[in-house]
């Protein structure tokens, strides 16, 4: 096994867990009492699907898209490893305070809680900034400009989808959401 093949390995454990964890994770969920309407949900499904094509799928390298938009080093991967092992990471450890209120679309479950542990503590959607944060891991060790564009594409994606989120906990929680964006940063931490 080569350096490369190691690190492209190290890369693709993380998001395996991650996809396993999903999967599992998603029979462990409440009933749905509200949701977002299939086409409302049609633009972000769109945009996190062109985002991790973007990222994994090597036919994507286009014109620019297929040229490096940083010189490959040791440190750059280490660095990229490091980023999307910690980005899944959050993610999973928000999934998992989350628990059975978690659902791919934009829900408020039966009976539902805002929850306000572990990361959510300081972050108001944990698992959109670990996904990030792993993503822009990913595009670091791959180094490919088809890589940013998807960091980009997931970004707008995950900040759409968060907005909704957040106007759909504003009209369930009422003050007690709002007071929670007082003390929990959008995508980045906010500590008090």
């Amino acid at each position: 096994m080569t350096v490369r093949d190691a690190f492209r390995l190290l890369l693709l454990i993380p998001w395996v867990i991650f996809l396993i964890y999903w999967i599992i994770g998603a029979f462990k969920t409440r009933p749905t009492r509200q949701e977002e309407s299939l086409v409302s949900r049609y633009l972000v499904v769109v945009l996190e699907t062109a985002a991790y094509l973007l990222v994994f799928n090597r036919s994507t390298e286009i014109g620019f898209l297929g040229e490096r938009f940083i010189p490959r080093t040791l440190s750059g991967a280490v660095l990229g490893v490091l980023l999307t092992w910690l980005g899944i990471g959050l993610a999973i450890w928000a999934r998992y305070h989350l628990a059975e209120y978690w659902s791919a679309r934009v829900t408020i479950k039966e009976d539902h809680q805002l929850i306000r542990t572990g990361p959510y503590a300081h972050l108001r959607h944990p698992i959109y900034s670990g996904l990030v944060l792993a993503t822009m891991g990913t595009a670091l060790v791959i180094g490919k400009w088809r890589c940013v564009l998807g960091v980009v594409l997931a970004l707008v994606g995950y900040c759409i989808k968060a907005r909704k989120e957040e106007d759909m906990l504003t009209q369930q929680f009422g003050d007690a959401f709002r007071e929670h964006q007082k003390h929990a940063g959008f995508l980045l931490p906010r500590f008090r």
